[in-house]
């Protein structure tokens, strides 16, 4: 594929005007599968070990406005490993046709009583990649219409290793 396909148009709303001096999300590295989402909060932000997730607001909006194309939210992996800040919900999705704010929805996972997670405004605490979307077309039917090895064996029918 050339770069042009791989390199669609998203409209972009700035709501926090910090972005403009912390920087837009952008790519860090010229080979970097998603772009770093800053925390657009008013002062520091602590997250308590074992309290409910919170939603951070990353300060922009976009339309993608291509339903082959979904942005996904996913935890920066070194703040997970080394701090314990993981997404409230495991992964976020972001609709072709939303709109709003983007928010990502931080967790301390650590154990109750660990020290909380400070985040500062402006720190990086979110990636989004962006990704194809396959939108298959549904059948319905009383039976299919190949069989498979495996069948509808389901968890751990093939073994563990």
């Amino acid at each position: 594929m050339t770069r042009d396909s791989q390199s669609p148009t998203i409209e972009f709303q700035i709501l926090d005007q910090r972005l403009q001096t912390w920087g837009l999300p952008g790519f860090q590295s010229d080979m970097a599968a998603a772009v770093d989402l800053m925390a657009c909060i008013d002062g520091d932000l602590l997250i308590q070990a074992g309290a409910p997730a919170v939603l951070i607001p990353a300060g922009f909006a976009m339309h993608i406005a291509d339903p082959f194309i979904t942005a996904l939210i996913a935890p920066r992996s070194g703040l997970g490993h080394k701090k314990g800040l993981v997404l409230g919900n495991t992964i976020g999705v972001v609709d072709a046709d939303y709109t709003g704010q983007i928010f990502v929805s931080a967790w301390n996972r650590n154990p109750v009583g660990s020290e909380p997670i400070r985040i500062q405004a402006g720190e990086r605490i979110a990636q989004l990649m962006f990704v194809p979307v396959i939108r298959p077309q549904f059948t319905v039917v009383t039976s299919f219409t190949q069989g498979s090895e495996r069948g509808a064996g389901g968890f751990g029918s093939t073994g563990v290793a």
